[in-house]
């Protein structure tokens, strides 16, 4: 098979670069674990081996992560919203309205918040070695501790590139040291050590287990007999409404490396079966955010009727120049009041913050709350238990406080916002304790 021509799309201001290759009867986003060159890949013969085997299956998309291979580099790790720009912006410019999304090891978390998020977009999911959390946690115990991830961390950049030989050996014993040398090479040509580095450190943080309930496209989780281990393939599997697992014979993370046949195999038998099941999707993961103006009855009170529709007037326009800077969507205006939605948590804080900004030039004080969750969709309007949530949130803000859900904490992991934890607290109609933070830096 010809080695693709590399072409480029543009993700906000960064270059992605991404290749097509192949003539199925579907579309197939290859989402590799760690990093890739996709033009070094080809050199490598259990990394094209395996590439040729989807391509012959599938028209095949593949990419390099912002920061990496072909695609500029950026600054420090870019978090999961971002990176699902990305996604978005190959399958635009590759010509793919839905694909099959196939993701390996720590890609697994932002493939699962993209199938939440953007179901219309995904035929279906397959996993390889994937967990929706990186650390141990007492309901998570089969993971490492963050120290030791950490040290993991300062230990493969300090040893580098030999800390990476390491890594593939213990993922296949078996493998010759040229061929080790030849998969090490693709990696080390492909990424900094200080970037590889960060991005680890921002995997530490990531957190997506509230989102698992959200995925509701066809799902297939496949990983060999030690990595992960299968309890946490199990948890995984136990918190999503379709979703199967299947355990490989062999060992290694690394799908490439191995027997593939089981591997491809079990992707036929699946995205057969789901690809002929096509279902408008009826819920999606959003964010929604609610503003309240303070004080507004005594304010309409002080200063009568006519001044005070100036004022909502020019509120308004505020707030809604906002909303179209960070792609929000405005769902209802109640007075002094604003429901948006938005398909990234800190685009909606941000957009929380600057609205803030804005009202604070014109004298008036505003209130924010900030949730992600599954919302239903009613003729493009979001509703359901997240919106009832996102409104309970901001009726606890303080005056000038933007306030979030620990979901929207977990998932904004390296984005640079910091917060101040506000606790636990019971909201309104809604079950359950909830931990909430202020934004202290966005």
């Amino acid at each position: 098979m010809q080695v693709p021509e590399t072409r480029y799309t543009r993700s906000g201001d960064v270059n992605i670069a991404y290749q097509v290759v192949g003539d199925g009867p579907l579309d197939l986003l290859w989402i590799p674990g760690n990093t890739q060159h996709v033009e070094l890949v080809w050199d490598e013969p259990y990394r094209r081996a395996f590439l040729e085997r989807l391509a012959e299956r599938f028209r095949l998309i593949t990419f390099d992560k912002r920061g990496s291979g072909l695609s500029d580099r950026v600054g420090g790790a870019p978090p999961l919203e971002v990176r699902m720009d990305d996604l978005r912006a190959v399958l635009d410019a590759a010509g793919s309205s839905r694909a099959v999304v196939f993701a390996a090891g720590d890609s697994g978390a932002l493939a699962l918040v993209f199938a939440a998020t953007h179901p219309e977009r995904v035929v279906a999911l397959a996993l390889f070695a994937a967990t929706a959390r990186t650390t141990w946690a007492p309901d998570y115990p089969w993971a490492p501790s963050r120290n030791d991830w950490l040290r993991w961390i300062d230990d493969t950049e300090r040893r580098w590139p030999d800390s990476l030989a390491d890594h593939i050996r213990a993922s296949a014993p078996e493998l010759p040291d040229d061929e080790v040398k030849a998969f090490v090479r693709v990696i080390r040509l492909s990424v900094s050590p200080g970037s590889f580095a960060d991005f680890w450190r921002l995997n530490v943080e990531v957190d997506v287990r509230h989102v698992l309930p959200s995925v509701r496209v066809p799902t297939l989780v496949l990983q060999r007999e030690d990595t992960p281990p299968v309890a946490a393939a199990e948890a995984l599997v136990a918190r999503m409404p379709d979703a199967r697992l299947v355990v490989l014979p062999g060992r290694g993370a690394i799908p490439p490396l191995g027997d593939t046949e089981p591997i491809m195999r079990e992707l036929d038998a699946f995205v057969a079966e789901a690809g002929a099941r096509s279902v408008e999707p009826e819920s999606v993961l959003a964010t929604v955010l609610f503003t309240d103006l303070v004080g507004s009855t005594a304010l309409s009170a002080e200063l009568g009727d006519r001044r005070w529709r100036e004022i909502l007037t020019r509120h308004h326009a505020a707030v809604r120049r906002e909303l179209a800077r960070f792609r929000g969507v405005e769902h209802d205006t109640a007075g002094d009041g604003f429901f948006a939605s938005f398909d990234g948590p800190a685009r909606a804080i941000r957009c929380a913050c600057a609205i803030r900004d804005a009202l604070a030039t014109l004298e008036l004080e505003v209130r924010a709350g900030v949730h992600t969750g599954e919302c239903e969709l009613h003729d493009g309007k979001v509703a359901g238990i997240a919106v009832a949530i996102g409104a309970r949130v901001a009726a606890r803000a303080e005056a000038g406080e933007v306030l979030v859900s620990q979901t929207v904490r977990d998932l904004v992991a390296g984005s640079g916002i910091a917060f101040a934890e506000r606790g636990a607290a019971e909201l309104k109609g809604v079950p359950g304790e909830w931990r909430l933070y202020a934004v202290a830096d966005a």
